[in-house]
């Protein structure tokens, strides 16, 4: 059985009623994304990765959206226990539903399984997979929300990376980061941080991140109690 708590330095996680639990990918994006005035964190679920940005930039307000009403509920309660939750807002709603906001950020850990086999539990393949958003949709769901000068934050699995920076081209972004994460030096990357905007940026950063490695320990420092 999964833990029911996940505890942070600055705030606790309770996941006792989310499909996704807290994992690597949430934790490096939350860690890696940078911030603005006004962030959207898409597909929220526990509320780890607004939480952690609502840490990271003090003066912004943090939005976090999610589509299961079980894990909105769960959010909500650890946003209300965490230091920041006058500046964080939890709304059960679609992306696709949302109109007339702009953001200078949005991140997503997003659905990415779009051919792969389903698991039993509902609740989970929600989570995991495109069916009930797309690449497409949210890249077009981005655009009307993000402002011009926004960044676009994700984390893929290294299966789903070609696939999504084409959907990122096809829509109408153009990449500005990327950080191969390694559980070694000497694998291959088993995961992606990736980073787009709406215009062409002078020079695409491109970084490798091993896990356990000073640079890891550097990035994520403020968030794992030691």
């Amino acid at each position: 059985m999964s833990n029911t708590y996940f505890a942070f330095k600055r705030f606790t996680v309770h996941q006792e009623h989310c499909a996704m639990k807290v994992g690597t990918d949430g934790t490096l994006l939350g860690a890696w994304a940078r911030g603005g005035q006004r962030i959207l964190d898409v597909g929220t679920g526990t509320g780890l990765i607004a939480l952690m940005m609502a840490q990271r930039f003090p003066e912004a307000q943090v939005l976090g959206i999610d589509i299961d009403e079980a894990a909105c509920r769960q959010a909500v309660d650890n946003v209300r226990e965490s230091p920041f939750a006058d500046r964080i807002d939890i709304r059960q709603v679609f992306l696709q539903e949302m109109d007339g906001e702009c953001f200078d950020t949005v991140v997503s850990n997003p659905p990415f399984f779009s051919h792969s086999l389903k698991s039993p539990d509902e609740r989970r393949t929600m989570a995991r997979h495109a069916d009930t958003l797309s690449y497409h949709d949210l890249f077009a769901h981005v655009s009307r929300l993000l402002s011009e000068d926004g960044e676009f934050s994700v984390v893929v699995p290294i299966e789903c990376k070609d696939s999504f920076d084409s959907e990122a081209v096809f829509s109408g972004f153009f990449p500005m980061r990327e950080c191969a994460v390694k559980t070694t030096e000497r694998k291959a990357p088993r995961r992606y941080l990736l980073s787009y905007r709406k215009h062409p940026v002078g020079v695409y950063e491109r970084t490798t991140l091993v896990m356990g490695s000073e640079t890891y320990r550097e990035l994520v420092k403020d968030f794992y109690i030691r």
